[in-house]
């Protein structure tokens, strides 16, 4: 099966894609797929986060410089206790099961969002595993209690001190992602059609791509998919 080739064939110069630098995912899905499958959501999100982990490999393996993931929004905490707790065990596994993984799948990585809601013990993983990585080249971000217009807020109360003129590099030096660049392409998964409060100011150039597919059920191809058409698409930032 295609979700489980390990590197894309090596192509031509002329074959060769234009790859984005940053690439944003919005894992949309997991609930609907285990409703499916007469599945609790638990066992949606359980099986979501795995293929998290692959896709996350496989954007390594295709040398994209930053993916960000939207893993838990502002608005997530509206769902069930049960659900909500559910979630954050997942998140602290994957934090534990990080420290302990082969460095040559590793990215450096940075969380995005307020982490004052979090456990004291998911606040410390979250820390080790920043000042671990920083080591690695290739960014992964992962949005945890993240909402851009939060984001952008807290952007303008670091900035609301500053002498003079605020200028849109002085907003995006205050941002979660300040130094990185911005998002060139954006994949939703689900068959929704909308950003739902994700990366709104590093998007606004961005290309979107929306997929039916269910994020459990995501593949390779469909990542290929995306950056196909990423490559095919004339960028013009505005210009003629």
């Amino acid at each position: 099966m295609a979700l489980f080739r390990k590197k894309p064939e090596q192509k031509t110069p002329q074959e060769e894609l234009v790859l984005p630098r940053h690439v944003g995912i919005i894992m949309d899905g997991n609930g609907r797929w285990a409703k499916k499958r007469a599945l609790p959501r638990t066992a949606g999100h359980r099986f979501g986060a795995e293929k998290f982990k692959k896709i996350n490999e496989y954007c390594l393996d295709r040398n994209i410089e930053v993916v960000t993931f939207y893993a838990f929004s502002t608005e997530n905490w509206k769902r069930s206790e049960e659900e909500v707790s559910n979630i954050m065990d997942l998140f602290i596994d994957y934090l534990e099961e990080w420290l302990t993984m082969d460095d040559s799948k590793n990215m450096k990585v940075r969380f995005l969002g307020d982490r004052t809601p979090f456990s004291d013990r998911a606040k410390q993983l979250m820390q080790e595993v920043e000042e671990k990585s920083r080591k690695f080249s290739n960014q992964l971000n992962i949005a945890v209690n993240y909402g851009s217009r939060s984001e952008l807020v807290r952007a303008c109360n670091l900035l609301k001190n500053k002498e003079g003129e605020i200028t849109e590099e002085d907003i995006s030096s205050s941002l979660y992602t300040a130094g990185q660049p911005d998002v060139d392409l954006i994949i939703r998964t689900g068959g929704e059609k909308r950003l739902s409060n994700f990366l709104l100011w590093q998007a606004a150039y961005a290309e979107l791509y929306f997929c039916d597919t269910l994020w459990p059920d995501m593949t390779f191809d469909d990542i290929d998919r995306a950056l196909e058409f990423y490559s095919s698409r004339q960028r013009r930032f505005g210009g003629a």
